[in-house]
């Protein structure tokens, strides 16, 4: 095994020893067929979803590389398959479109497929959708070519918005027969994505356990690791401890502490206290020496205890919160929170207004807090906008009692959920901002 990695390897190595020592690039490329080329790029693509984060320099490299090589190329070279099936392998691992293009303008032998590349060409500018069932047709036709498993996923692409069942078949397709690589990755962490949004826990499941057995030091990992929470969350009904267990028993306690605070965080938004609350215990006992580990499991226990009786508790671990240790997103988070716990112990104001209406609980004043002000002026315009809490406030203990007697008021409920709802679009805000 390892002879058969030098040996797709060397010709990476060789070409990157060649422009070390200056030698001309065009001249020594010219000898190197580029379906030998390409099997350096997928040795590289591969190593960098098994963990090799340092071969992502040597993958551009390679990528700029084969683009200069094919387009240099005389067109009788690609009377050779494999040259052939190397220029569309290319296209489909992150290649340049263009170059594409470019050869098949000068293709006047026909040694390309047309159906192919007209297919990939739709595919790679952004029209998939147009030639969903030509893939599908593809795929089986070149079922024993080179190019197969990357049509394979390239159909999965494609299939997802018409038919998410059909998609996973493209997927599981692709990754057994291309075991052990960015083609198996890609299929794994897509069809995970599927199957969470189509609510198939099983077979979710059965994905993230595969992905984290086999892929978790790959960079597109925390993508990975979004979707399993997304998973757990949203589905914990169906989705038990058992299962969360079999999933992270491939990760060291580092890991498993990030994937716990993750969930704590999602359910301590959706409401979901209980599991809020377990998931930032686990966290708690994994965080070992971790600077902040256990601020932010507290913050996001604290989250889930906003709307109980343990409201003074949640606040009082909140605002013992250093700014420091949290990120843009968890101290507008930790602001928002702390905002909606100061409005659910406030003393309601009974009183009549001019028409001769009750008014249940008093106006609060537009906020000036610039992590809340500028998410959104939808919410600036809200009479029950949230206003940060003074560091280091906490209720009395009467209070509290009262929030625990109020809790069955109607009215109450809807205020509490009203806030919850604002923590909910606060965080999905902060993360198409990119600050999470």
């Amino acid at each position: 095994m390892g002879c058969v990695k030098l040996q797709r390897l060397f010709p990476a190595l060789a070409l990157f020893g060649l422009v070390s020592a200056g030698v001309s690039r065009a001249e020594d490329m010219d000898g190197i067929e580029p379906y030998k080329m390409l099997r350096s790029l997928q040795f590289v693509q591969d190593s960098v979803v098994l963990g090799d984060h340092s071969a992502a320099e040597m993958q551009r490299f390679m990528l700029e590389t084969i683009d200069k090589r094919l387009r240099g190329a005389d067109p009788s070279i690609f009377a050779e398959p494999r040259n052939v099936d190397a220029t569309l392998v290319y296209a489909m691992s992150g290649g340049n479109p263009a170059t594409l293009e470019f050869l098949v303008a000068r293709d006047i032998d026909g040694n390309f497929d047309s159906r192919v590349t007209d297919a990939l060409r739709k595919y790679l500018s952004g029209k998939g959708t147009l030639i969903a069932k030509t893939l599908g047709d593809m795929v089986t036709e070149y079922r024993d070519a080179k190019i197969a498993p990357y049509l394979a996923l390239v159909a999965g692409n494609v299939m997802i918005s018409r038919d998410p069942v059909q998609a996973l078949k493209f997927y599981d397709w692709a990754r057994l027969t291309a075991p052990g690589t960015i083609v198996e990755e890609a299929a794994l962490r897509r069809s995970l994505a599927v199957a969470v949004e189509g609510g198939m826990v099983g077979k979710a499941s059965g994905y993230a356990n595969r992905y984290a057995r086999r892929f978790l030091h790959s960079p597109y990992a925390s993508q990975f690791a979004d979707l399993f929470v997304q998973l757990v969350v949203e589905h914990h009904e169906a989705f038990d401890d058992s299962g969360i267990d079999s999933v992270l028993a491939y990760m060291d306690n580092e890991r498993q502490r990030e994937v716990y605070l993750r969930i704590a965080r999602k359910a301590a938004i959706k409401g979901l206290k209980d599991m809020a609350r377990q998931a930032a215990d686990r966290a708690r006992l994994l965080s070992g020496t971790a600077e902040g580990a256990d601020a932010l499991a507290n913050l996001y226990g604290g989250l889930a205890g906003i709307p109980t009786e343990k409201v003074g508790a949640a606040m009082a671990a909140i605002a013992a919160i250093p700014d420091e240790i949290l990120s843009p997103s968890d101290r507008a988070l930790r602001d928002a929170a702390a905002a909606i716990a100061e409005e659910v112990v406030r003393k309601p104001q009974f009183g009549l207004e001019p028409d001769g209406q009750v008014q249940a609980f008093q106006t609060v004043s537009t906020p000036n807090d610039a992590s809340v002000s500028e998410a959104s002026a939808t919410e600036q315009q809200d009479p029950t906008a949230l206003a940060p809490l003074p560091v280091g406030a906490t209720p009395g203990n009467a209070v509290t009692a009262a929030v625990s007697k109020q809790d069955q008021d109607p009215e109450f409920r809807s205020f509490v959920d009203s806030g919850r709802s604002k923590l909910d679009a606060i965080d999905d805000l902060l993360k198409q901002e990119g600050t999470n």
